[in-house]
């Protein structure tokens, strides 16, 4: 784990022999000044080094030199996930064989039988993209996980892992989505959401802290109220004289507008009213 003061002490004192490249891994660097170290303008790009370490901010310097010690802690989420469905899978099978004796006494015969739970989809995205994901291969996880979400839609662990590397990416938008989705779908490890190192770049975003106080949730805007479709002047004529009428038209339009009635059914229902 590389730390931003040792860095800047080594940059301060021995910058125009590269030593302090030379610790945070980046040889080329670190050979290019100490080629060059016999001329004075590399001492001074040494001591530049050390003011930008020493002023760098933390989570900045971490994101730059110390991603390969990021903890991955997704595949742990994958795993409680695991143990938890399995756990269910085994509470669900003890249920059906209680329920399986209880049918066969006579008065239980005519009960309804519960259909068993289907087999879960094959999935193999999910994983690949966890392995692209460990590997810092970020763009082809992100690829890998939104073809596991065409099979499973609504999987908190999958809208999770691509927030993770939208994060990474700095794709402020997406990132914020899919972390949304996988609150809405159950995920409820907020204090996760605080910590996750991936996460860091959107929790310096300044629409974090609403995000944040609404719950982890994106806002949803507001829906416009919009008046029925506008009647020709012949419907316009029958409906003279007639309030009640008019009145269940735009009860209709407000309904089809708040999806309670399809297109058809609006059609078909006013279609009855106008006759």
């Amino acid at each position: 784990m590389k730390e931003k003061n040792v860095a800047g002490i080594l940059a301060l004192f021995l910058g125009g022999l590269g030593v302090h490249r030379f610790y945070l891994g980046q040889t080329g660097l670190g050979i290019f000044y100490l080629i060059f170290c016999w001329f004075p303008v590399i001492w001074i790009v040494g001591l530049i080094d050390a003011i930008a370490f020493f002023s760098m901010d933390q989570e900045v310097f971490d994101r730059k030199y110390n991603r390969q010690y990021e903890r991955r802690r997704d595949t742990d989420y994958d795993r409680r996930e695991y143990h938890r469905r399995l756990r269910d899978e085994q509470r669900e099978g003890r249920r059906e064989r209680r329920y399986e004796r209880r049918q066969d006494a006579p008065e239980r015969r005519r009960q309804y039988q519960r259909p068993k739970p289907r087999p879960p989809r094959s999935n193999p995205y999910k994983a690949s993209g966890i392995k692209k994901y460990k590997d810092y291969d970020y763009d082809g996880a992100i690829e890998d996980f939104n073809k596991s979400l065409d099979i499973e839609p609504k999987d908190v662990a999958t809208h999770f892992n691509l927030a993770c590397a939208y994060s990474l990416n700095e794709k402020t938008d997406k990132a914020f989505f899919h972390l949304d989705r996988a609150v809405a779908n159950g995920f409820n490890d907020f204090q996760r959401i605080k910590e996750h190192d991936a996460l860091a770049f959107l929790r310096i975003q300044p629409e974090f802290e609403a995000f944040e106080k609404n719950g982890f949730r994106l806002q949803q805007p507001e829906k416009e109220e919009t008046p029925p479709e506008n009647l020709t002047q012949e419907q316009e004529e029958i409906l003279e004289g007639q309030p009640d009428l008019l009145e269940q038209l735009k009860r209709l339009g407000e309904l089809r507008e708040k999806g309670l009635l399809t297109e058809d059914e609006f059609t078909s229902q006013k279609r009855k009213l106008l006759g």
